[in-house]
């Protein structure tokens, strides 16, 4: 029987510079949201620095965001993103497009 591999996220905070600076320095996935819709889906070896940095206008929109620490970010983003465009019908998330 394969297993299941369970990701740890945390809580869901405001896409704010106090909140942001709370987040781990390490390497991870990591999604933005807006009016409960998934905005975008990242990954980095330094996930705070990233989302510092972040430079896609549309995801200035994000009301909050939640993270993942993992190593493999890369996998885990890929399966992610897989994973949403199932729900919707083939579609990246809107700041992804």
């Amino acid at each position: 029987m394969s297993k299941i591999q369970q990701v740890d996220w945390s809580e869901w905070l405001d896409f704010n510079q106090n909140m942001i600076s709370k987040t781990p320095e390490t390497s991870g996935v990591f999604m933005m949201h807006a009016g409960m819709k998934i905005l975008y889906i990242g990954g980095s070896e330094n996930m705070r620095k990233t989302i510092e940095n972040i430079s896609e206008k549309c995801v200035s929109d994000a009301t909050r965001f939640r993270y993942s620490v993992e190593k493999d970010f890369e996998k885990r983003k890929r399966k992610l993103i897989a994973d949403y465009k199932k729900r919707h019908e083939g579609k990246s998330p809107e700041c992804m497009s």
